[in-house]
């Protein structure tokens, strides 16, 4: 009988040891909230992609490479949604005012957005700067974390 109990209590130490271990070793899933300002159409839909750094190539133009997305009816000026479970780290967002419903940014034959469009950091977009690198639109997520992206409907000067 002395055998089992000290078998059981064994038993029950290495189950609490790996239970505490999983908890340790569990990341903490944070929640991302952006805000789109300045729609100026009440028509289509605002898409929203979240890249992180492991993805950072292709941003903001490479769809295949957003860790989460979403494209909301459009029904004020502005927007919100969130994203749960990230893991702490850096990020970047594009979104796009997607007016003919094809889900893409669409643009001229120079390469001029033809439709709204916004970056996290709301950096300067001009033929002079040329489409923002991932460290320009990047921001930390180690804890819940609200960011604000403004359409552009045009180039900056």
């Amino acid at each position: 009988m002395l055998k089992l109990s000290k078998i059981s209590a064994l038993v029950i130490a290495t189950l609490t040891s790996i239970s505490s271990i999983q908890i340790v070793n569990a990341a903490p899933a944070e929640t991302l909230t952006v805000v789109v300002n300045g729609i100026r159409s009440q028509k289509g839909e605002i898409c929203i992609g979240v890249y992180s750094q492991d993805k950072e190539k292709g941003f903001p133009l490479n769809t295949s490479n957003v860790l989460q997305s979403t494209c909301k009816k459009i029904t004020g000026r502005s927007l919100k949604h969130q994203f749960v479970g990230l893991k702490p780290g850096n990020y970047a967002v594009a979104i796009v005012d997607d007016q003919n419903g094809d889900r893409k940014l669409n643009r001229d034959f120079f390469g001029i957005p033809t439709e709204g469009f916004g970056i996290s950091q709301n950096p300067t977009v001009s033929i002079q700067t040329g489409t923002p690198k991932f460290r320009d639109a990047s921001f930390a997520v180690n804890k819940n974390t609200t960011i604000n992206i403004t359409v552009k409907y045009s180039l900056d000067p």
